[in-house]
């Protein structure tokens, strides 16, 4: 069996996965790669903290692109420069083998996954509402099933 495939399982509940779902799951999987990169930081492991950065870079890219400035422009703005931030600490942390940005990163992602659910219950997850389209959504689920393929 091949390690970096696909768990199946993993793969179909990404499939079917409303888009609301589906951006948690984004932000769960980039903080789980940012907490391995800081573990493997710390242990000066450098080419797992390497991949595991690079991944959660992947995700907030994902999570930037995947806004739709049609709806809440202003919000979306706010977004994008918060995960362009994000994602260049990211870039530092891995340049640098920097624990400390890991963190803060680790922080902004949890406190945004938080907003995200919050924002779920309010609002429920009917699809009319969705703050993705499809061409999005697929994006989203490529993303995520690359990030997590090769998992532990």
């Amino acid at each position: 069996m091949n390690p970096s495939a696909p768990n199946p399982y993993l793969k179909t509940k990404i499939m079917t996965a409303s888009p609301e779902e589906l951006r948690l799951m984004l932000y769960e999987g980039a903080i789980k790669f940012c907490r391995q990169a800081r573990d493997c930081i710390n242990q000066q492991q450098v080419e797992p903290g390497y991949n595991n950065l690079m991944r959660a870079q992947k995700i907030v890219l994902e999570l930037s692109t995947s806004l739709n400035h049609k709806h809440a422009p202003e919000l979306c703005d706010k977004l994008s420069a918060l995960y362009t931030f994000i994602y260049r600490r990211l870039v530092d942390a891995n340049v640098n083998r920097d624990a400390a940005a890991v963190t803060e990163v680790i922080d902004l992602l949890e406190y945004e996954k938080e907003t995200w659910q919050l924002l779920m219950q309010r609002v429920g997850q009917s699809p009319d509402r969705s703050a993705t389209g499809d061409r999005a959504q697929t994006g989203a689920q490529q993303t995520a099933i690359s990030s997590f393929s090769a998992s532990a």
